[in-house]
């Protein structure tokens, strides 16, 4: 029996849990659980720091439930517009009102309550920004996804889970300009993922930065974004900056080769990953060595 198709009294528990590990996007992951790690690994005055309850809860906690929770909201608001998107065929769940998906999205999102004694209070605020941006993201009355550039900007809300890792381990906040650079650097990812979909959205109405702007234009919006990340981490070290410049450097490559928008979109949780892994070293690397 297709989960997507059952209702829930039909979907044994396997099969519901299966179509939530699908709605949760499972190639997206290290979106949120990756920067937990950078944070940890910038955050770690020790060894002893990277590995700790508090740690391996938020890790835990942004690998899956945050998924669940992000992308539950996204399926159940577009519930009517994911009916034309043959993504949702291919790539990823069609919701159908399953009811268990809501019941999972609150449980999800009431998770974190349970280790705020764990992170203190430092990192509690980034907790609510993920929490508070995530829903406001696609839930009404605020939807951001369908209010061009508020919709770029909301998607700050992937660099939460380092902030607040940082801030559990350091007991404090990250730099300002780490903020930033992050916040301008999911300001970029966010707009360039929204040009495949640049068509499918105007067709049904919806108003978006990438359908604002066009094609042409998004892709200097995002590597102006990228650019802006570049400096501010460059700003903190120049190593930095320069690990960042990939981003504005692809962008520019894929809008004047011949390169489907499309097919380049799927290249980019690789490059996520491959950079995060850069970044993880290089705060490790002053763990050990100093």
């Amino acid at each position: 029996m297709n989960p997507e198709s059952a209702t829930p009294s039909e979907a044994s528990v396997g099969e519901q849990l299966s179509y939530l590990l699908t709605l949760s996007r499972p190639r997206f992951w290290l979106y949120l659980a990756g920067p937990v790690v950078v944070g940890v690994a910038y955050a770690a005055a020790s060894v002893d720091d990277l590995f700790t309850p508090t740690t391996i809860a938020l890790f835990a906690y942004f690998l899956l439930p945050a998924n669940v929770f992000l992308y539950g909201i996204n399926d159940i608001y577009d519930r009517e517009i994911d009916a034309a998107n043959p993504k949702k065929e291919t790539k990823e769940a069609r919701y159908r009102g399953q009811q268990y998906v809501p019941a999972a999205v609150g449980v999800c999102a009431a998770l974190p309550i349970l280790f705020v004694p764990l992170v203190g209070t430092a990192a509690v605020p980034w907790l609510v920004a993920f929490l508070v941006l995530g829903a406001a993201y696609s839930a009404p009355p605020a939807r951001f996804k369908t209010t061009p550039f508020f919709d770029s900007l909301s998607n700050g809300l992937y660099i939460a889970p380092g902030a607040a890792a940082y801030a559990a381990v350091a007991g404090g906040q990250p730099p300002l300009l780490a903020i930033a650079g992050g916040w301008l650097w999911a300001m970029g990812m966010h707009t360039f993922s929204a040009i495949p979909d640049i068509e499918p959205d105007r067709e049904t109405g919806i108003r978006t930065t990438a359908t604002v702007l066009g094609e042409r234009r998004t892709y200097a919006y995002c590597g102006a974004c990228w650019l802006a990340s570049a400096a501010a981490f460059g700003a903190l070290d120049v190593r930095l900056g320069a690990l960042m410049l990939v981003y504005p450097a692809l962008v520019a490559a894929i809008a004047t080769a011949s390169v489907a928008v499309d097919r380049a979109y799927w290249w980019f949780p690789a490059i996520n990953t491959v950079v995060g892994a850069i970044l993880t070293m290089g705060g490790l690397w002053r763990v050990l060595y100093g």
